[in-house]
Formats: structure tokens, C-alpha cells, sequence
């Protein structure tokens, strides 16, 4: 019957016509991706798509979620060597992924330099993000030669991680744009100071701090408004021989979650959740005068909810009288009585973010009593906390210098307990 054939057909090429555009999310060592072919890799799963994007007359290789209505790019290869022309392409060449301008000279490379390899390398989209380059017949996350992950943007993903790889030797650090069209390197960073207690910081032009996370406690940064309760996000903090680094991950593929920081340097937790027209800003930082990096000068902490915001610590008071009524409190409060090293106490303080780390010694097998003895019996201790909240509280940090940048929270944050001589006690 010709009307069944006929209708079958027009239904199949319907279906031809309505079905998904053929995606790839893989690019082998003689293809290539060009302006001109308009052509994108897709990540497994839809989420995110990798292309060519222009911005002022400049082009450059990015990345950026594929179903959102408004563009958010998430990472770019070429941020500080745009493109000046609409002709460009991205390449293997000599096991190396590289950008080529119109006159096919190189903008941008992984810059590897390794021997000749028995099988041909491909570059590969993955489905949390990752952009990775591989040995086209190995794709163990640990053999990956090149990753985009190592190499963030302003945009930390579900899964990518921030702070050191200390194998590779690398700082994974987030870089804001220039301005909200400009992805090239802006003035502000996110980045990990490693030490005994490793903390991050809001740094401008690479060198002045802006705000400090506050030491990880087992849980979140004691500075950082981190949700616990959220079902869907899971954050995580390492610390070994390899790595010291921070990362979370989604529990629920739906919601798309994302930390940002931006060119006017404050950094962002945006969520997305399936009914979202736009991305929810989760939290924000700093918001106010008492996130600022040592905002009060030593020995004195910030309270959103006192007027003014410093505050002298208790058995402290204000080391210049008349700067401090006149609200310049960068000179912070000094001791009414000094410590006499034996006979000296403790006033607990609660929901402090802590002080600055710089200085503090951690010993992550003693609990609180101990760790109090151990600051008693040190006449340098001038304050001493858990460094674990978990379990009613574990290990011990020592302070045994100044104390600086503390503030007050609500809710979160953790019991500080700071030295006084035995008569400022009461």
C-alpha cells in the first residue's frame, strides 16, 4: 500500500529532522576545531560545551554551560593571547593541544615536552568539565598528560580542586576577569597559603589580602558561610604528602553548582537548581566591614552587631585611645596586665572565626586539655583552640604571637580560648 509506504517515510524523516545534532566530545590527533566551522565539544551528559567565543573583536577558546539560557563560561584557554581575527584554530600537533592565529602561529599550547608516544593522543571533554588531553588508548585519570582542571580560570567546578598538587608542584589558583567582558587576567585571586594550618585568601594584584578563609575545621572554613546542611553539595578539604587542596562535588546531578571569584572581587557561590531562570548567589564575600582582612588590629575582634564593629578582647584595651573614638582601629588593643607565664587563664570566646595562622603551631593527637596545658606551660601561648570541630572537638592549634584578623559569627565559627594574666580573669 503506497499511502503506508509513503506516510512511513514522511514520519522517518521527521524523526531524522527532529532527532539530536550529532555531538562530539572527542578530538583525535587530525581533527580540529575552528572558528570558521562553528563546530563545539560536547560533554558526555550535555552540561558543558567547549568553542571558539568572542568578546570586544577578540576571540578565545572557552568553555560554558550548554543549556543555560545566558552564557556563563567557566574557563578559557587563551585568556591573555586573544584572538585578533575571526580565524583560528584549535589543534594536536606534536602531542600538544594548540591554538593557531590566522598567520598559524601559536597563542596557546599545553607545552608539554615528552618523548616520542607509541599511540597517537586525543583531547577529550569530560562530563563533570574537565577538558583532558590522553594517550588515545589510555584514559585512567591518573595517565592524563594535560587537564584544564590543573588550569583554572576565575570558575572552580564540582570535582576540580583548588590548592597544591605538590607531585606536579602546581597551585591551582582562581584568577577573576578583567571586567565582565574581558576574561583576561583581572586583579583579583583565590588562592591557598600552605602552611602548618593552610588557609586561602582574597589577594588584589597578587599581594594584598583582602579576606581570609579562616582555617579548615574538619567541616568548612571557619570563615567561609559554607551550607552544611544542603543535601546536594559535599565539600572536602585533603591534606597529605600529595596534595593540600579544596574541592566539592554535587550528590545530585540537577542542581549546578559553582565558586566564582569576580572582577570586583568578591568571591561567589552560585547554585542552579532545575526551576531556575537565573543563577541563585548562595553567598557572597566579603559582604561586610568585618570580613574585611584584619579589619580591627591585634588583639581585638569584629562584631557585625556592636557599634563600633571592634571590639577589645576581654582583659584588653585599646593601644591608642584617641584613634580608636575616632573609629581608626587598625591599632588594636594591648594587655592591661601582663602575662606573669605562671598563674595565668583562659577566657573562652565562642563562635570566633580564628586568628590568623601564621604563627600557630598544630598538634592534631592531643585534644583540649592537653592542648590548654601545653599553652600554660608556653610563655610565648597567647591562645590556643581545637583544630577539629568534629566529635565534640579534636587536636590543637597554638597561637604565640599577636592574634590578628578574628571576628565574631552567629552561628558558626569555634570556641577560642585566649591567655590573661590571673586579675584580668574576672
Amino acid at each position: 500500500d503506497n499511502s503506508y509506504t509513503l506516510s512511513f517515510l514522511l514520519v522517518f524523516f521527521v524523526l531524522i529532522l527532529f532527532l539530536p545534532a550529532f555531538s562530539i566530545n572527542t578530538l583525535s590527533s587530525t581533527e580540529s576545531l575552528t572558528i570558521s566551522s562553528n563546530k563545539t565539544l560536547v560533554s558526555p551528559g550535555d552540561v558543558f560545551e567547549l568553542g571558539f567565543f568572542e568578546t570586544n573583536s577578540r576571540w578565545y577558546l572557552g568553555m560554558w554551560y550548554k543549556k543555560l539560557p545566558d552564557r556563563t563560561y567557566v574557563w578559557v584557554a587563551n585568556r591573555d593571547n586573544p584572538l585578533s581575527s575571526s580565524i583560528g584554530t584549535l589543534k594536536i600537533s606534536d602531542n600538544n593541544l594548540v591554538i593557531l592565529d590566522h598567520s598559524n602561529k601559536s597563542v596557546w599550547s599545553t607545552n608539554l615536552t615528552r618523548g616520542n608516544e607509541s599511540s597517537p593522543v586525543v583531547a577529550e571533554l569530560l562530563a563533570n568539565g574537565n577538558f583532558v588531553m590522553r594517550d588515545s588508548n589510555n584514559s585512567d585519570p591518573r595517565k592524563f598528560l594535560w587537564q584544564s582542571f590543573d588550569y583554572p580560570t576565575d570558575t572552580l567546578l564540582p570535582e576540580m580542586k583548588l590548592g597544591y598538587n605538590l607531585k606536579k608542584g602546581l597551585n591551582r589558583l582562581l584568577i577573576s576577569w578583567r571586567s565582565s567582558d574581558d576574561p583576561s587576567s583581572g586583579d583579583y585571586s583565590y588562592k591557598l597559603e600552605p602552611r602548618r594550618l593552610p588557609e586561602f585568601y582574597l589577594l588584589k594584584r597578587g599581594v594584598f589580602r583582602v579576606q581570609r578563609s579562616g582555617p579548615w575545621n574538619g567541616i568548612q572554613f571557619n570563615g567561609i558561610p559554607e551550607d552544611q546542611t544542603l543535601s546536594y553539595m559535599v565539600y572536602n578539604f585533603t591534606e597529605n604528602s600529595e596534595e593540600v587542596a579544596y574541592t566539592f562535588r554535587m550528590t545530585n546531578n540537577s542542581f549546578y553548582s559553582r565558586l566564582t571569584i569576580n572582577s570586583e572581587g568578591y568571591l561567589e557561590r552560585f547554585t542552579w537548581a532545575p526551576s531556575s531562570v537565573v543563577w541563585n548567589v548562595f553567598w557572597s564575600s566579603p559582604i561586610h566591614q568585618c570580613d574585611m582582612y584584619r579589619m580591627c588590629g591585634p588583639y581585638s575582634y569584629c562584631d557585625v552587631n556592636t557599634s563600633p564593629v571592634c571590639n577589645c578582647i576581654q582583659g584588653f584595651r585599646p593601644q591608642n585611645r584617641q584613634q580608636w573614638d575616632l573609629r581608626i582601629p587598625t591599632s588594636g588593643c594591648i594587655r592591661r596586665t601582663r602575662l606573669g607565664c605562671s598563674g595565668d587563664g583562659f577566657t573562652r570566646m565562642k563562635n570566633m572565626k580564628l586568628p590568623e595562622t601564621t604563627m600557630a603551631i598544630v598538634d592534631r593527637s592531643i585534644g583540649l586539655k592537653e592542648c590548654e596545658k601545653r599553652c600554660l606551660s608556653d610563655c610565648y601561648c597567647t591562645a590556643f583552640a581545637n583544630a577539629d570541630i568534629r566529635n565534640r572537638g579534636t587536636g590543637c592549634v597554638i597561637w604565640t604571637g599577636e592574634l590578628e584578623d578574628i571576628r565574631t559569627y552567629f552561628a558558626d565559627g569555634q570556641d577560642l580560648y585566649v591567655r590573661l594574666a590571673a586579675a584580668d580573669l574576672v
